[in-house]
């Protein structure tokens, strides 16, 4: 176990190297996306929230079909992909790029490989499931397919992708200012209290 946690921690700085020679034109887009995502200003969440509800609303209004969401979805990340390293140094000036901004790019680039590696861990953790309890694994994943089909029955899709995107773009401004671990706590806290009143009685 040991040799296997030193060998991802030298496969780190590789990893983080390979992404930022990667996304090296996207870096001050990066940046910025990184100050609005952990709420640098007051203004941030609601801006987000606003945005994104914009973006749906949009897209309620013009009912594309799957095919053609897909399509304009895909074309609009081509664009992307070709115009943000030509548009980006000339919007926010390239002789600009200081020493602590490529610190903070090289942090975002780390912390986007470990959470990759963390995605990779959870398959593997499945897999392993899988494996050796096939019986846990079935009930686990009938269980909870059935309990988000349901879901999806009763919310309107659209929705609930809104909400899944607000929240997953709220993510790391939540946990920058620690919401999520004080609520956490509490809720340990709730449960706590609960059985010491149990015991009690």
């Amino acid at each position: 176990m040991a040799e296997g946690d030193n060998r991802s921690t030298n496969l780190l700085p590789a990893g983080t190297a390979s992404l930022e020679e990667q996304l090296q034109g996207w870096g001050e887009v990066m940046l910025m996306a990184d100050k609005v995502l952990r709420w640098e200003r007051a203004w941030f969440p609601p801006a987000i929230m606003g945005v994104v509800s914009l973006e749906f609303l949009t897209i309620y209004y013009l009912d594309p079909s799957v095919l053609s969401g897909v399509s304009c979805f895909v074309m609009f990340l081509c664009l992307a992909d070709y115009l943000v390293p030509i548009l980006a140094p000339r919007i926010f000036g390239s002789n600009k790029w200081t020493t602590e901004q490529q610190q903070r790019f090289h942090g975002i680039c780390s912390n986007l490989v470990k959470t990759r590696r963390r995605a990779v861990g959870w398959w593997k953790r499945l897999v392993m499931l899988k494996e050796e309890k096939p019986k846990m694994y079935f009930m686990t994943m009938i269980i909870s397919l059935a309990a988000v089909a349901w879901v999806g029955q009763q919310v309107h899709n659209l929705l609930l992708t809104h909400l899944r995107v607000t929240f997953l773009l709220l993510l790391p401004g939540l946990n920058q200012h620690g919401i999520i671990l004080k609520h956490i706590g509490m809720a340990k806290r709730e449960k706590q209290a609960s059985q010491t009143k149990r015991k009690e009685k």
